[in-house]
């Protein structure tokens, strides 16, 4: 992928009313310190380890951008940092009229240890399989066997509630700081990247400087 390329981004309208895919929202501020155009959320306290930056990606698993970014974005930033970024998504849903089961199971295989693994399997499922309408009992079955759970244990999970209030909190999370597009980062708790920020070169810059300030401290 070319950095130069930016990762598009489906947007939906405060209260909710328009919704529209592909079109960039934009939102900048300073940092004299970092490089990049970003946004810092001075309400919002900072996450920042030494030597590694923390990547919260806000994603719906029904926006075809954020499969784009999984497929993409994801590999790249993994790629240029290895192990000096942790990544992880937390489910923000702007496509209506969705059920949000997907969003349910992703956070049951985080709590089994099967984030990552169920997060691909969802998107390839809803995008390239083209299964995006209602993901029924068995055809979980077949997709939680395939990230290696157990079904039963899994089902048993969805029922007590637990990941569904998980989401509710990440998808509340989202709206507290603003979150009007996705994919939409949050880079070390408090640095905000989205629209049309969100190009792989402006995102390697900023992290890259992040790194390069600790490295020089």
């Amino acid at each position: 992928m070319h950095r130069s390329t930016t990762w598009k981004t489906g947007l939906v309208a405060v209260g909710g009313m328009i919704w529209i895919l592909g079109m960039p929202f934009t939102g900048t501020a300073a940092k004299p310190e970092l490089k990049g155009k970003f946004e810092i959320l001075k309400d919002e306290p900072s996450t920042h380890q030494p030597g590694k930056v923390k990547v919260v990606e806000f994603a719906d698993f029904y926006c075809p951008h954020c499969h784009h970014f999984e497929e993409t974005g994801v590999p790249l930033l993994q790629k240029e940092f290895g192990d000096k970024v942790e990544i992880t998504m937390v489910g923000f849903p702007v496509i209506p009229g969705k059920l949000p089961t997907p969003f349910d199971m992703y956070e049951q295989a985080k709590m089994m240890g099967k984030g990552d693994q169920m997060k691909a399997v969802l998107f390839r499922t809803i995008h390239k399989e083209k299964l995006d309408g209602v993901l029924d009992r068995s055809i979980r079955s077949i997709l939680i066997k395939e990230v290696g759970l157990d079904a039963a244990a899994f089902e048993a999970g969805l029922e007590s509630g637990k990941p569904a209030r998980l989401f509710e909190e990440g998808r509340r999370w989202g709206e507290r700081i603003k979150v009007s597009s996705t994919p939409s980062l949050l880079l070390d708790g408090n640095i905000k990247v989205d629209g049309t920020n969100m190009t792989p070169e402006n995102v390697i810059t900023i992290i890259r400087s992040i790194l390069d300030a600790d490295a020089k401290k």
